[in-house]
């Protein structure tokens, strides 16, 4: 796969994922110095090459003068979520994102997830956009440390997380249930919805409450990884993490 932007390729280097990175000639020296540490004996080969090349290969020109070629993000497993939240002795927050389709708001949501203190995303195998170079860019890096994961049957994993005493909240704007206002103690999943659609029925249905976040504006929704950002601060909040 080849992964573009700066935080992302030095994330990349740092998780020992790189085989090759391609470098816009004119980057600033002291960004090439950056990669060059970052390299070491490692034998990644740096290449540097025509701007031109990296709007080719990119398909934009928001690259940010650097490419690599990696390993695919891989997915890891709901099981590796669970144990991230007890290995590090919290209590555990899981997102669960319902038909987020669009790369970018996947990646805005994975970042914030790890930014935040979350211990894992989750999406459903096919609803959701897939684990590519554009997710990883807008991630800015959170693909090397968070782990993201697939479900065949979303509503059937929120069964089994009730039944492992997780108590299940869903976004929906019309939900008179203020998310400022909700206690958010024990463990607790988070399901964010699509644009426009918001959850599904028999996901709606599936959840223990639905919480609304609070707007004063013209506006009647927020963008999907800005709710979901919001939501997960208001959960660390409440456990004093935030």
């Amino acid at each position: 796969m080849l992964l573009y932007g700066r935080n992302p390729v030095l994330e990349a280097l740092k998780d020992g994922r790189v085989s090759e990175v391609l470098v816009a000639r004119g980057v600033e020296e002291s960004f090439v110095n950056e990669l060059k540490a970052e390299v070491g004996e490692s034998g990644v080969r740096l290449r540097f090459t025509a701007r031109i090349e990296l709007d080719q290969l990119a398909g934009t020109t928001a690259h940010q003068g650097v490419m690599a070629e990696v390993e695919d993000l891989a997915w890891a497993s709901v099981d590796d979520i669970l144990d991230r939240a007890e290995a590090k002795g919290e209590e555990l927050l899981i997102v669960l994102l319902d038909g987020i389709t669009d790369p970018r708001n996947f990646g805005a949501i994975i970042r914030s997830a790890e930014v935040l203190g979350a211990h894992g995303v989750v999406v459903e195998e096919r609803r959701s956009a897939p684990l590519s170079p554009v997710v990883a860019k807008t991630a800015a890096g959170a693909t090397s440390f968070l782990p993201v994961a697939q479900t065949k049957n979303l509503p059937r994993l929120i069964d089994a997380l009730k039944e492992d005493r997780v108590w299940v909240y869903g976004a929906a704007g019309e939900s008179a249930q203020d998310v400022t206002k909700t206690d958010f103690s024990g463990r607790v999943a988070l399901v964010i919805g699509a644009e426009g659609e918001g959850l599904r029925r028999l996901v709606r249905e599936k959840c223990d409450v639905l919480v609304s976040i609070p707007t004063r504006g013209q506006v009647d929704s927020l963008n999907a990884s800005v709710a979901a950002g919001i939501l997960i601060h208001e959960v660390m909040r409440g456990r004093g993490k935030a």
